[in-house]
């Protein structure tokens, strides 16, 4: 009886130690499977953030009928739209829009307060992406020289980095190198932008000595000539365009080589003399980045590792051609369904790679687009073009007769009044008396809505809306010392003809340029739309609280909680 009892315990003890060896392999094997964790926190294996430059939310709806079911229709039917997402602060340009969807912040605080910006204190002109202390890497070229070095925050991005103690992977992408440096933020494995000069994808040496393998074998595949050697014709015949108007008008801009700016567009005759930067012009160049993309993927194992990966794209051929043609041109209607096109392989591609479901991606704009003013006032809409060239020579001349000094004003650029004021400083000249001279002066100018002495914005007789703006957007260290706000349906810009500008731009508050698409679809989502308003400044948040990591360090958007499961 004692031995059979000491047999039992025996075989209850060895059991005992079995399961505790067992429990922790089990779990193991359980985990393998399981999306990236870490830490416990489960989290996606990949996000892709896409920023298609230029994209004004309507054409979410406009091209519908003819969208794919797998490319922004899937978007919309699987995922979660926040159908009134706005941009917090002007002037509404491609770097500051990257920046602020990645950072949840705003110029004031990022720093980036436009394309480009002037110090006010040396009263340089400086390029948000610009860098002297790098150089290219993967050409012999000024276009090289640029790293996120102007970004005073982190990004969301950053953030991923900084809590997987640096295991997860981060990689910007984008034809404009602002498009690709800024979302990577400060800490990004790599960041790469094309050079038009060598036609090769290219970085810097603030991320690497040399290209990666996967990275020379794609420039060496000479994809832009490829592309381009097929010309651009519509998808579909060209009379079916019903949302644009006829292919030859006078609201278009030709590709210089082309009398007329309509189809076929022989990009396999223009590129021998305008060269490859010419993919930019056409649907091709945003096929090309997804191309890039998915050997990104390919090449550093994306997506394959213990840690969430993230991937920010940018798509930039939307904004060339925009700027060319315009809101209401057959052109932009055939690049969104080209780009339809592309974003539906690309989700098959993700479905296959990385496991549908394990995926997050979102797709967002960093601003929209006026309607061509000469075409609005042609369809009896009030809209004009602001020439900010001739207004500094007036001003300039203005303030010459009153004060007997020429040159006191640099530069209008961002609808800013920017001084020079090394001179200003240096003949201690009254700058109270000086902001509200060029105030009275701009505030004769018919097409001005507002000229604000940033000093006293907080106060200004404006609505509030556009009060909080214009502070979001002014750095005062980069920003102007006076905000113009133009009419609805003014912008900046000058002609060479009677019948105004070609093309469009954007830039200004009002909801063409300030609206935006903010579409979230994948793992951690759920389906539906949000129409209470949102920001531009919630996107980078989102993220965070998606992966439960922190908000970027300057961020003051809030998680659109909504959108998530």
């Amino acid at each position: 009886m004692i031995l059979r009892e000491k047999f039992i315990n025996m075989k209850i003890k060895n059991a005992l130690i079995i399961l505790l060896v067992s429990v922790p392999v089990l779990l193991s094997a359980q985990t393998k499977n399981k999306p990236a964790v870490l830490a416990g926190v489960p989290r996606p294996k990949l996000v892709v953030g896409i920023v298609v430059d230029q994209m004004r939310w309507d054409y979410l709806y406009r091209y519908y009928n003819r969208y794919s079911t797998g490319g922004f229709k899937r978007l919309l039917n699987e995922g979660f739209s926040c159908e009134n997402t706005q941009i917090d602060y002007i002037p509404t340009v491609t770097a500051a829009g990257h920046t602020c969807i990645y950072t949840g912040s705003v110029p004031a605080i990022h720093g980036i307060a436009g394309n480009d910006f002037i110090i006010q204190s040396t009263g340089k002109s400086m390029y948000c992406a610009e860098d002297s202390t790098v150089a290219a890497v993967g050409a012999v070229s000024d276009a090289g020289k640029m790293s996120p070095r102007n970004l005073l925050t982190t990004t969301v991005t950053d953030e991923l980095r900084l809590a997987t103690n640096f295991h997860s992977k981060v990689i910007g992408i984008a034809l404009k190198d602002r498009g690709g440096i800024l979302p990577a933020g400060h800490t990004a494995n790599a960041a790469y932008w094309f050079d038009d000069k060598s036609g090769n994808w290219i970085s810097s040496t603030y991320y690497m000595k040399d290209l990666p393998k996967w990275m020379k074998d794609f420039n060496d595949q000479k994809i832009p000539e490829t592309y381009l050697k097929n010309d651009w014709n519509t998808i579909y015949p060209i009379d079916t365009y019903a949302q644009s108007t006829e292919d030859n008008n006078i609201y278009e801009g030709p590709f210089k080589g082309m009398t007329t700016p309509t189809f076929p567009v022989k990009t396999s005759s223009l590129y021998k003399s305008a060269g490859l930067g010419l993919i930019r012009n056409v649907p091709a160049g945003n096929t090309m980045t997804l191309d890039l993309a998915v050997a990104a993927i390919n090449g550093e194992n994306m997506g394959q590792g213990d840690n969430t990966d993230f991937l920010a794209v940018s798509l930039s051929s939307t904004d060339y051609i925009g700027h060319q043609f315009g809101v209401n041109s057959i052109e932009i209607e055939d690049t969104y369904l080209h780009l339809d096109r592309d974003l539906a392989t690309f989700f098959t591609y993700l479905d296959a790679k990385i496991g549908s479901g394990n995926y997050t991606v979102f797709l967002t704009a960093d601003h929209g687009a006026a309607h061509n003013p000469q075409f609005l006032k042609d369809h009896n809409v009030p809209a004009g073009v602001w020439n900010d060239a001739s207004v500094l020579k007036a001003l300039n001349a203005y303030l010459l007769d009153k004060y007997k000094i020429d040159g006191l004003v640099l530069s209008m650029t961002n609808y800013q009044v920017n001084f020079n004021y090394k001179t200003v400083n240096y003949l201690h000249l009254d700058q109270a008396t000086l902001k509200k001279d060029c105030i009275d002066f701009l505030q004769t100018d018919p097409n001005v809505a507002f000229a604000v002495d940033m000093d006293n914005a907080q106060t200004a007789n404006m609505p509030h809306e556009l009060r909080t703006r214009i502070l979001n957007g002014y750095n005062k260290d980069r920003s102007g010392a006076i905000q113009i706000i133009l009419k609805p349906g003014y912008f900046s810009g000058h002609s060479t003809n009677d019948k105004g500008p070609t093309g469009t731009t954007h830039g200004t508050w009002n909801p063409y340029d300030a609206h935006i698409p903010f579409v979230l679809m994948g793992w951690g989502i759920k389906h539906g739309t949000l129409t209470r308003e949102t920001h531009m400044t919630d996107i980078a948040p989102t993220i965070a609280s998606l992966l439960h990591i922190q908000a970027p360090n300057g961020s003051i958007g809030k998680p659109v909680g909504e959108a998530l499961k």
